[in-house]
C-alpha cells in the first residue's frame, strides 16, 4: 500500500469542519487559547456534517427490525441502509457481511469466537494490543517487529511455511500503525497468507480514517475499524468481511434479534434457529445513532474527496516531521525508516525529558492535547524505545518524576479536521520546550504528570 500525491493539490481541501473546534482551555500561565486537539489517533473529533446528521435523526428515534411503528420503521431502514453505505465504503464483496460492534477491540474479539477449532493464528509483536490479545483460545504465533515492509512479508512467508498445513489459519495485521503511523505493505501481506492457506483480518483503526480502504482491492478476509476514530460519535465498530466462519460460529451475545425462533424441547430444554445474516451476532438492541453516525462520516469523506484529504494529510505529515527534525533532541520513532509512506501519525521522545513531562507541559502551556504513553501496544514501544520488555512503564501512566527518562513516548496525531495553525503551534511549543524549558513546574499525581499548582512558575 503506498500513498501518492503527486498529481494532487492539498489547497483544494480545506480542513472539514469538526466539533470543538472553537473551544478554548485556560492556560496554567494565564488566559486562554484555543484547543489544538492533535490526539486524532486515540478518538478524533465527530464532523460537524456527522453531527447535524445525527441531531436530524434523533427525534425519529426508534427501536429497530421488531416495531410496527413509522418510526420504528423508518430506524429500520435506516439501520440497513447504514450497513449498505459501510459496505459500500469498504468496498466490499457481494458475499460479504457487515457486523456491527461497539469497537475495533470488540470486532476483533468477535472473530477470535469464531474462528474454527484448532485455528492457528499469526500475529506481530508490533499490533495494537486489540489485534494482539483476543486470540486466547487458538494457538498463537507471535512474529518478531519487521524492519522493512519487505521483511514483514518474509517473516510471514517462513511462519506460514512451517505450520500445519492442513488446517485453518489467520494473520492478523494492522493497516497503519498507530504508534508510528507507518503503512504496512496489507495487499502483499493478503497474497502471502492465501499463498498458504491462511485467511487475513485487516485492523483498519487507524487506516480507515485516513486512507480509503477496499476489502475487495487489498483482498484481505476482513476488516476491523471504530467509528469515533473514523469521526463519529458515541460506541460503534465494524467487523467486514468473508461470511462462512462468522455463520458457523455461536452467536457471539445470546439474545434477541440474534435468533429466528426459540421453542421449547420435550425434554424441557430450549431450542434456538439462529440467524445466518449479521444479525447472528448483533443481539439486543443496537446503537442506531452510534452506527447511523458511522455511515455519516463514510458519506462526508468519500464526499469530500479521499484524494484530497490524503493530500493534505501528507502535506502536514511532511511539516511535522520537517519541523521536528529541525530540533536535534527529537528522535521520532520509526521501524521502517523515513522514507516510508505514513498516516497522520507520528511518536517521538525528547532526550533530557521524562515524556509525561513534555506532554504536560505541551498541554498547560499551549493547549495542545496530545498523549503519552504506550499507546496500547507496549512490546512495539518498548522494541522501538529499546528497553527490555520486562521494564516498567503503563499506558498512560509514567512513574518517572519530570526531567526523568521515561519509558514511554509521545504521539502526535491528526487529520481531515485539522488546522494549520494546530501544526504552526505544535512544532513551535517544542521547539520552544527544549530550547528554554517549561515555564512552569509540575509533578506526578495518580501517575500523571500535572501543573503543580501550589508553585510560582519559573523563571
Amino acid at each position: 500500500m503506498s500513498v501518492s500525491t503527486a498529481a494532487l493539490d492539498p489547497s483544494v481541501c480545506a480542513p472539514l469542519p469538526v466539533l470543538g473546534q472553537d473551544v478554548t482551555v485556560p492556560l496554567v500561565t494565564g488566559g486562554e487559547v484555543t484547543y489544538a486537539a492533535l490526539d486524532y489517533a486515540a478518538s478524533a473529533p465527530a464532523l460537524q456534517r456527522v453531527w447535524d446528521d445525527v441531531a436530524a435523526y434523533a427525534p425519529y428515534y426508534g427501536s429497530v427490525h421488531r416495531g410496527a411503528g413509522y418510526l420504528s420503521q423508518l430506524s429500520t431502514d435506516l439501520f440497513e441502509n447504514s450497513r449498505r453505505t459501510v459496505a459500500e465504503f469498504l468496498g466490499c464483496r457481494p458475499e460479504d457481511q457487515v457486523v456491527f460492534t461497539r469497537s475495533t477491540t470488540d470486532s476483533l474479539n468477535l472473530l477470535a469466537t469464531a474462528i474454527p477449532a484448532n485455528c492457528q493464528v499469526f500475529v506481530y509483536e508490533t499490533e495494537h494490543h486489540a489485534s494482539l490479545l483476543p486470540w486466547r483460545n487458538a494457538q498463537v504465533t507471535y512474529l518478531d517487529a519487521p524492519r522493512t515492509p519487505g521483511q514483514a512479508v518474509a517473516t510471514l512467508e517462513r511462519a506460514l511455511a512451517d505450520r500445519d498445513p492442513y488446517g485453518p489459519a489467520l494473520v492478523c495485521v494492522t493497516g497503519a500503525s498507530n504508534v508510528t503511523g507507518e503503512l504496512w505493505p496489507v495487499k502483499e501481506l493478503a497474497a502471502a497468507a492465501h499463498a498458504h492457506g491462511a485467511r487475513i483480518v485487516l485492523d483498519a483503526a487507524q487506516l480507515a480514517p485516513h486512507h480509503p480502504v477496499d476489502i475487495a482491492e487489498l483482498d484481505v478476509d476482513w476488516v476491523a475499524f471504530s467509528g469515533h476514530k473514523l469521526y463519529a460519535p458515541f460506541g460503534s465498530g465494524v467487523l467486514a468481511g468473508r461470511a462462512d466462519w462468522l455463520r458457523a460460529a455461536d452467536p457471539y451475545l445470546a439474545g434477541g434479534g440474534a435468533s429466528r425462533k426459540v421453542a421449547r424441547r420435550a425434554d424441557g430444554g430450549v431450542e434456538v434457529d439462529w440467524h445466518t445474516t449479521a444479525a447472528r451476532h448483533e443481539a439486543g438492541s443496537p446503537n442506531v445513532i452510534g452506527v447511523y453516525s458511522i455511515a455519516s462520516a463514510c458519506k462526508a469523506l468519500t464526499e469530500a474527496g479521499f484524494d484530497n484529504l490524503v493530500a493534505r494529510e501528507q502535506e502536514l505529515v511532511s511539516r511535522v516531521r520537517e519541523g521536528l527534525a529541525e530540533v536535534p533532541e527529537v528522535q521520532v520513532l520509526s521501524l521502517f525508516g523515513d522514507d516510508a509512506p505514513r498516516v497522520g501519525v507520528i511518536s517521538f521522545v525528547v532526550r533530557g525529558w521524562n515524556s509525561s513531562h513534555f506532554a504536560a507541559a505541551l498541554s498547560a502551556e499551549y493547549g495542545i492535547g496530545l498523549r503519552d504513553g504506550l499507546f496500547c501496544a507496549h512490546p512495539l514501544v518498548r522494541t522501538l524505545l529499546g528497553s527490555d520488555p520486562q521494564d516498567p512503564g503503563e499506558c498512560g501512566a509514567p512513574e518517572a518524576e519530570p526531567g526523568e527518562r521515561s519509558l514511554n513516548a509521545i504521539r502526535v496525531s491528526f487529520g481531515a479536521g485539522t488546522p494549520d495553525e494546530h501544526i504552526d503551534r505544535f512544532l513551535r511549543a517544542v521547539t520552544e520546550l527544549v530550547r528554554e524549558g517549561a515555564q512552569w513546574k509540575y509533578r506526578t499525581e495518580d501517575g500523571r504528570c500535572v501543573p503543580d499548582r501550589g508553585e510560582a512558575p519559573q523563571v
